[in-house]
């Protein structure tokens, strides 16, 4: 391409080691790098305002070409900490459940979980701005990113999605992915894992220049998200489409 890349992030404290080299200057002359939410992100990729983006993978179906261009994700093989529903009562109890604007596929996987594992019937309401003071009582909110580390410290239940869908399936769940909607040189994807890998080679520099004091962030990148897409992390991402495309309700174990 004539110009720069435009590479669009989520602006959230999971994604630091990922873009860690990018602002440390790697790629300076080919990426332009943006931030905002999950959804934004995707928005933006779909309205092709930018060329390759850290999207929600609920949005792949919706994408009229997409590519899977890195060999790096936010996923999770187990609890994954940032991904919660959370609750003053136990499941259920819970009668109403607020979304949260901010991700899709936290959303989607929330229904699955809901529909097919859980067994539970909720309400389920949309958001559209800051809604935590209203999960009180049997009113439950899923709760993404860095907010949802903050709230571990106030709800009484927490019901990690990560945890649960591994209970689940048995299997990783990938959140989100470096998707283009073009193809892209071989040359710059190589160059693109290159400075992903950059920030999980140097966690600790990542860890040092993000001060949060509500969760130990060393343990958060290396314990909790898993930035490795492998063949099982690529076989949940699959399990989890296979299921959002067909809306079955058939256990999948």
């Amino acid at each position: 391409m004539d110009r720069k890349i435009r590479v669009g992030a989520v602006n959230y404290l999971n994604t630091k080691p990922l873009i860690y080299g990018f602002e440390n200057g790697e790629m300076r002359d080919e990426v332009d790098l943006v931030a905002a939410y999950p959804s934004k992100i995707a928005a933006m990729l779909k309205a092709n305002e930018i060329d390759v983006g850290l999207v929600p993978v609920a949005i792949i179906p919706e994408l009229k070409d997409h590519y899977i261009i890195s060999d790096y994700c936010i996923g999770c093989d187990g609890e994954v900490g940032s991904v919660c529903l959370f609750s003053e009562v136990s499941l259920e109890k819970i009668e109403k459940i607020l979304l949260d604007y901010q991700s899709r596929t936290s959303v989607e996987l929330l229904k699955i979980l809901i529909k097919q594992y859980w067994k539970i019937d909720p309400v389920l309401i949309s958001t559209a701005e800051d809604y935590r003071k209203d999960i009180k009582d049997t009113t439950a909110g899923l709760i993404i990113g860095d907010r949802a580390l903050e709230q571990r410290k106030i709800s009484l239940y927490k019901y990690d999605l990560g945890l649960e869908w591994k209970k689940f399936t048995g299997l990783p769940f990938v959140f989100a992915a470096w998707i283009s909607n073009k193809k892209l040189d071989a040359s710059f994807i190589e160059d693109f894992n290159k400075a992903n890998l950059t920030g999980l080679q140097h966690i600790d520099k990542v860890v040092n220049e993000n001060h949060f004091e509500l969760f130990d962030l060393k343990a958060y990148f290396t314990s909790y998200i898993n930035y490795y897409l492998d063949e099982k992390a690529k076989k949940g991402l699959q399990l989890f489409l296979g299921i959002l495309n067909s809306g079955s309700s058939q256990n999948p174990n």
